[in-house]
């Protein structure tokens, strides 16, 4: 389970983040590539946009349930 107090900072703000166990696998990325995208030296991934719509918090918890590392959080 991601831990809230262990945020990337480069997230945007809201409920929904990756923590700094995040191995960029890109999974999230994948998934849901309008809401999560690596870093500028990819060496992370981040929540660069809220999920706003349907498709995109599907796509999201999506993500969320298949991180190997269990990085991405939502405490919404």
């Amino acid at each position: 389970m991601a831990n809230k107090d262990d945020r990337n900072a480069m997230n945007v703000s809201g409920p929904w983040y990756v923590d700094s166990t995040c191995i960029a696998c890109g999974l999230c990325v994948g998934a849901a590539p309008a809401n999560f995208k690596f870093s500028e030296d990819g060496s992370t991934a981040l929540v660069y946009s809220q999920p706003a719509s349907s498709g995109e918090l599907e796509a999201s918890a999506e993500a969320l349930s298949s991180c190997p590392v269990e990085a991405i959080g939502n405490d919404g």
